[in-house]
């Protein structure tokens, strides 16, 4: 067995800051025969260390569903001292590595991450933000990829007061695709709607961290509202249940992006890890 990153004669870890148009991805997870953002980046790193049987030990802050998008994404790697001496005179450059991908994914930056950092369970939270083109907002095909079109007129200020009321700790089982031994428990920080100046409407959400489907279903939720499908005190109905329903749908992901994770001082990494680690089972984060 390897010895773990930041033990002396250790892998060494980086954090890669990376973003990427996910509207031709099948998800980030690597899957055979599918063309994924995971996938993508394991091909590059071979490329540069050679072949890994652990794919690198790569874990990603959150594993984003198929279309997708990400400002802003973070993952790790763990390298082993041989693999380092590939290198070369060469460093393990952001440019190197985005030297070998495809225009849709891009590295933002490449660190090599303090003692304690893991992608996943040091963060303390993910920011989304899912965009929205109803009637009131000029056609623009330039946002095709990156905004879902309604046909109805909504009504931002009622989305934005539904959506202020499911901030808070709370059991958000009525918006998550359920998976065993799994909890929906989750701490939605902050849910904002409100309309841009081209008209577009901009839903943002920051949670510690999203269940499966959760932001989408949420969403959903929120246009159900805006539509006048659905009462602000019908979705707290529905909340409070914490069961799956059909009184709105899991909207398509064209228009969500991760924009932000963020994480602690570094001397706070491990502990924030380890704590992640105890307060729920070990799922995969995803939307």
């Amino acid at each position: 067995m390897s010895t773990p990153a930041g033990l002396p004669g250790g892998l060494t870890r980086f954090r890669i800051n990376l973003a990427y148009d996910g509207t031709d991805f099948v998800g980030w997870a690597k899957q055979p025969g599918l063309r994924t953002v995971q996938g993508e980046l394991l091909s590059a790193l071979n490329t540069i260390f050679g072949p890994s049987t652990d794919d690198f030990g790569m874990r990603v802050a959150g594993r984003t569903d198929a279309g997708v998008h990400a400002g802003f994404q973070v993952c790790h790697i763990d390298i082993t001292e041989d693999q380092l001496v590939r290198l070369g005179r060469a460093p393990f450059s952001a440019s190197r590595l985005d030297g070998l991908l495809p225009e849709d994914v891009a590295i933002i930056e490449i660190l090599e991450a303090p003692n304690g950092f893991d992608a996943r369970f040091s963060a303390t939270g993910r920011t989304y933000h899912f965009g929205i083109a109803d009637p009131a907002c000029k056609p623009d095909p330039k946002q095709a990829r990156y905004v879902l079109s309604v046909s109805r007129q909504l009504d931002e200020t009622l989305m934005d007061a539904a959506g202020k009321s499911l901030v808070g700790l709370r059991d958000f089982g009525a918006f998550c695709k359920p998976r065993q031994s799994a909890t929906t428990i989750r701490e939605l920080r902050e849910l904002s709607v409100l309309r841009e100046q081209d008209g577009r409407i901009l839903v943002t959400l920051s949670a510690d961290a999203f269940c499966h489907n959760m932001v989408r279903s949420i969403v959903g939720a929120l246009i159900a509202v805006g539509e006048g499908k659905l009462s602000i005190a019908e979705l707290g109905e529905i909340t409070q249940a914490a069961k799956r329903t059909s009184r709105f749908k899991v909207v398509d992901p064209r228009g969500l992006s991760l924009d932000d994770v963020q994480y602690p001082e570094d001397d706070q990494l491990a502990a924030q890890a380890e704590k992640a680690r105890n307060l729920r089972s070990d799922e995969d984060i995803s939307v």
